[in-house]
């Protein structure tokens, strides 16, 4: 049972609206229209320019998953869009596999809008009322439309935090939420090639994605090497909140749990996390002087 104390999070994602973004970002504004992305079937054409652009602007939406269980448990998470075009059945998976509920929205008029803002909104609002614990609310679009949401959060005593891609977010979004993140700044994304073999399990379904799309499948990682990913990724993220190096390895457990529930260092052969921990010294320190342990990661050699 969780403590009284502890934050509890709800996301809501945005799904056309951050592919869109993240589409005309990798290439430029409008494209992903005059592309026909949306009902482009990349395993069709996987060597065409179009499943190229798909590839390279394709979303990790567990790093944004991540970064919302930095802020505690994710008790609700929702992805609105209209599930049956390609652009948007590629990610299913993905989304499922990290227990995000899919929201169905058909079209309603020829422009093919979904209407996703307003059953957004609706949804946010009257989980708020009906789940009175919840402390965080994470908004992942960058439409200028969710102002309102995220002002109305603030009122009824939410922490609100807005996740948007650079150049296609609304500077007023931003300054209605009580912190807002650009995409490209996440940990995890935008990964150094030579950090590409180390990405977190996390993450994987993202990698399945882009398989499918034309790129050469990886071969499966072992469960310890997909837990030392864990193990990075809960540190990225803590040293980047926290603004230091040193965590304390009692907080980077449960961030980790978060990440993943079904870690266990003892399935791994480790008695404790700090044997855990202490096994992967080449990624991470471990500080025996400190009273409650702490540990960081290995600084790179400058």
């Amino acid at each position: 049972m969780a403590e009284p104390t502890d934050t509890r999070v709800a996301v809501y994602i945005d799904f056309d609206n951050i592919v869109i973004s993240r589409y005309d970002q990798k290439s430029k504004r409008g494209q992903f229209h005059a592309d026909k992305a949306r009902s482009f079937d990349s395993s069709a054409n996987p060597e065409s320019e179009v499943s190229k652009r798909l590839e390279n602007a394709t979303v990790d939406l567990g790093a944004v998953l991540d970064f919302a269980s930095s802020f505690g448990t994710i008790a609700v998470s929702r992805a609105y869009a209209d599930w049956s075009v390609p652009v948007n059945a590629s990610y299913r998976r993905q989304l499922i596999e990290r227990a995000v509920d899919l929201v169905q929205l058909f079209p309603t008029v020829a422009s093919m809008k979904n209407g996703a803002d307003i059953r957004l909104a609706v949804d946010v609002v009257e989980d708020l009322f009906r789940l009175e614990d919840l402390t965080h609310v994470v908004i992942v679009a960058g439409d200028s439309d969710y102002v309102a949401l995220a002002q109305r959060c603030k009122q009824l005593g939410r922490y609100v935090v807005g996740i948007g891609v650079a150049g296609s977010t609304s500077k007023a979004l931003g300054w209605a939420c009580n912190e807002f993140a650009d995409y490209d700044s996440l940990p995890g994304v935008n990964a150094p090639a030579e950090e590409a073999e180390t990405a977190p399990a996390v993450a994987a379904p993202a990698a399945e994605t882009s398989s499918r799309r034309g790129r050469r499948a990886k071969s499966p990682k072992s469960d310890e090497d997909t837990a030392t990913d864990l193990l990075v990724r809960a540190l990225q993220l803590s040293q980047a909140k926290n603004d230091a190096d040193w965590q304390p390895s009692s907080a980077i457990k449960s961030q980790m749990l978060r990440m993943d529930p079904t870690f266990q260092e003892r399935a791994l052969g480790h008695k404790t996390f700090t044997d855990f921990v202490k096994s992967h010294g080449a990624v991470v320190e471990f500080d025996t002087e400190h009273p409650s342990g702490r540990i960081r990661l290995v600084p790179s050699n400058p």
